[in-house]
């Protein structure tokens, strides 16, 4: 699904070259679940943004689902971006003025979906993030958890090649974190591909695979022999009828 070779980025923002990412190489197979780590300042942002096809590299190549994407014109990226990849941010990125269901039908809009397949693929992402009764609510009447959740309904409504997620837990409290987590697991169970960047160990303990990243440099590929069970932890930490969210046979649901 995400093949580079040689990856570099170096910016130039005066007399002395910032290198960002030196000669990365990564490969992510399709239906992998990889969370990337390191410090501030490692690469790893960078990486998401190149592979978000947000920034374009100064060097190496980069094939995303069959496609290489480097040197291709900003509107050939635009709709790479639009068509083949699904965002979810720390800062969650939603319109505060909009309703979840309007916030979840933006991007089949600029993809040019028809509206009534919009509303149907909008209420439907919803739904499998646990926000049935939440479809009319505006983000400012939402938990931080429910308003992450909107942001994945988002993520999914266009059918992406792969689910890039930059700090999804990074405002959330320990639960919520859990139950975006539990999404995550369910979705890469049915086959989604998903990269994930935290600062949190525990959490890229969820995933199947962690690639540690330093100085521009991917130092460690680790596999997770036996990765953590969001579904576990949120029964664990919490009475089933207090936790807002939980994923149970496949499905997420509202308590």
């Amino acid at each position: 699904m995400i093949e580079v070779k040689n990856l570099s980025k170096v910016y130039k923002p005066g007399a002395h070259p910032v290198v960002a990412l030196a000669g990365v190489d990564l490969t992510v197979k399709q239906g992998e679940f990889v969370s990337v780590m390191g410090p501030s300042g490692s690469g790893k942002s960078t990486l998401m943004n190149l592979l978000g096809c947000l920034d374009t590299p100064t060097s190496g190549s980069y094939h995303l689902d069959g496609m290489e994407v480097c040197g291709i014109s900003e509107t050939e990226l635009a709709q790479v971006r639009k068509l083949k990849i699904g965002f979810v941010f720390q800062a969650f990125n939603l319109l505060p003025r909009m309703s979840a269901m309007r916030n979840v039908e933006l991007p089949m809009i600029y993809a040019g979906v028809a509206p009534r397949e919009r509303a149907r693929r909008a209420a439907e992402a919803l739904e499998r993030v646990g926000l049935r009764e939440r479809m009319s609510h505006r983000p400012g009447e939402l938990s931080g958890g429910q308003i992450q959740r909107v942001s994945i309904a988002r993520a999914l409504v266009n059918k992406p090649a792969v689910i890039l997620a930059d700090e999804p837990t990074g405002n959330l409290d320990t639960r919520s974190g859990e139950e975006i987590m539990a999404i995550f697991q369910e979705l890469n169970r049915e086959g989604a591909t998903i990269v994930l960047v935290t600062h949190e160990r525990e959490i890229a303990l969820h995933t199947s695979r962690i690639v540690h990243f330093r100085d521009g440099r991917l130092v460690e590929d680790e596999p997770v022999a036996a990765p953590l069970d969001a579904r576990e932890h949120i029964s664990a930490a919490l009475p089933v009828e207090q936790a807002d969210c939980y994923i149970k046979n496949g499905e997420a649901s509202e308590r």
